[in-house]
């Protein structure tokens, strides 16, 4: 009920845009921009980078702008944003060259997290980036095939290591889709990387089930991996 009354909601209620609060519009064009496109989509990596990390590609930089849409869509449960979202992702898939099908696995969110929001909004933008793919002649799909196998703290306020032991043993792949897994190469998608762990764990688990994974592609990363590797070393 509640992501149904959100649908209508945005449909029939005036909106601000989700980036810089531009009125009447949900999402303005210098927003949407920011989010990137084919032209700015780049390889993305940590410093430090976790093991059995795959290619991260991301769409567009993370910014004031590209958190708040992220934040409206996830926290706020603004459904419309996952169109443009998915259409970022879409771009970022574009790089790692998978030939045939292409399955998108969305990293899973904790269980309490999904309920709390009502909706989830990685396997949401997932679906939108595969219909996008689709019509671009990929055959792709949307595939919500792993699960948190147990309870996790909250990320946010944890470093690379942190994560990593949080995470660590957490995620694998729901039963009925080991199979489907197997079937074709995964790209597994999320909003954002920032330490890798997520993305390194939820390879780690595909491949444990039997699955390939090409890549990861998320609609935001951070700078760009000399720039990050120059201040690391300043410090």
């Amino acid at each position: 009920m509640r992501g149904w009354w959100r649908e209508v909601a945005g449909l029939v209620l005036p909106a601000d845009c989700a980036g810089c609060g531009h009125p009447r519009t949900e999402l303005c064009e210098r927003c949407r921009g920011l989010l990137g496109g084919a032209s700015s989509v780049r390889r993305v990596r940590p410093v430090p980078e976790p093991a059995g990390l795959p290619p991260v590609y991301a769409a567009g930089r993370y910014g004031d702008e590209v958190r708040a849409v992220l934040l409206a869509h996830k926290e706020r449960g603004v459904l419309g944003l996952a169109r443009p979202l998915g259409t970022a992702l879409a771009a970022a898939v574009g790089p790692l060259g998978v030939a045939g099908t292409v399955l998108l696995v969305p990293v899973p969110s904790a269980r309490r997290a999904v309920a709390r929001r009502g909706h989830d909004a990685t396997a949401r933008m997932a679906r939108a980036a595969a219909a996008v793919l689709r019509r671009q002649g990929t055959p792709a799909r949307a595939l919500t095939a792993l699960r948190q196998g147990r309870a996790v703290a909250d990320q946010s306020g944890l470093d690379g290591a942190g994560r990593l032991a949080n995470l660590s043993g957490a995620v694998e792949a729901a039963g009925a889709c080991v199979a489907l897994l197997a079937a074709a190469p995964v790209v597994l998608v999320d909003d954002l990387m920032t330490t890798g762990t997520s993305l390194s764990v939820a390879a780690e688990a595909v491949t444990v089930a039997g699955g390939r994974v090409a890549g990861a592609a998320v609609v935001a990363g951070p700078e760009d991996i000399e720039t990050h590797v120059r201040r690391h070393r300043r410090r």
